[in-house]
């Protein structure tokens, strides 16, 4: 499953991200609107830490109301609507998002000004959304949002890429990537077998698919334990 908010972080980094990588995600802001950051990568590469710390890092430099943060993990389909279509044990893969609904949320935070944009959350303790936990102010002049699957071929993800001026696409140790998550199952309630079986089952065969999707990103950023870079 994708990184989200409330999450263990499977960042290799814990160095603040670099002025180069705000400057940047800033310079997407245009004279009028918004600019949309997407950041994408294969589950637990570090783009929800990413994403947070760009966030945090603008925040503390032009102020709060001017950047807001949108996960896609708040498009979780719930328990119910998975057990319904049969495919709770494939929880994280593309079918298992309202995609369709995320892709108009970002579509919506690009064009609306004039209120508020609420969106959903996701909470780790129970594993489902949450409505509206979060919120795009009508003063935000850049929105990030991140998650696995913004690169993918196949509708509705073109729809959002659509949406978004750029996507960057976090490249982390393979074997650290893979020992994180399952880390981060077992924090959150699976035994290790289980969760070693999930992350080879589940997140595996997601993450392979998000890896065909990289050389369709803008940048590449690198996560080393030496901290955040665009690879050149």
């Amino acid at each position: 499953m994708s990184d989200g908010p409330g999450s263990q972080r499977s960042t290799l980094s814990d160095t603040p991200v670099p002025s180069a990588l705000i400057q940047a995600a800033w310079s997407l802001v245009p004279e009028k609107g918004r600019g949309v950051l997407g950041v994408a990568g294969l589950p637990g590469s570090g783009k929800s830490t990413l994403a947070e710390q760009l966030v945090a890092a603008v925040a503390g430099a032009r102020g709060v109301d001017v950047v807001a943060y949108v996960p896609m993990d708040g498009f979780h389909l719930s328990d119910a609507q998975l057990t319904r279509l049969g495919i709770l044990d494939r929880k994280g893969a593309p079918d298992t998002f309202d995609g369709w609904g995320y892709a108009a949320l970002v579509q919506r935070v690009r064009s609306e000004f004039d209120h508020p944009v609420y969106v959903p959350g996701f909470e780790r303790d129970l594993e489902q959304p949450i409505a509206a936990a979060l919120m795009v102010p009508t003063t935000a002049r850049l929105v990030i949002t991140e998650g696995n699957y913004l690169l993918l071929p196949d509708e509705p993800w073109p729809t959002v890429r659509a949406a978004l001026d750029e996507v960057w696409f976090v490249h982390t140790d393979e074997r650290m990537r893979v020992e994180r998550l399952v880390e981060r199952h077992v924090q959150f309630g699976k035994d290790r077998g289980h969760a070693a079986e999930w992350v080879d089952r589940v997140d595996g065969a997601n993450a392979r698919l998000v890896a065909d999707t990289a050389d369709r990103a803008d940048r590449i950023v690198l996560n080393r334990p030496e901290g955040w870079r665009f690879r050149t």
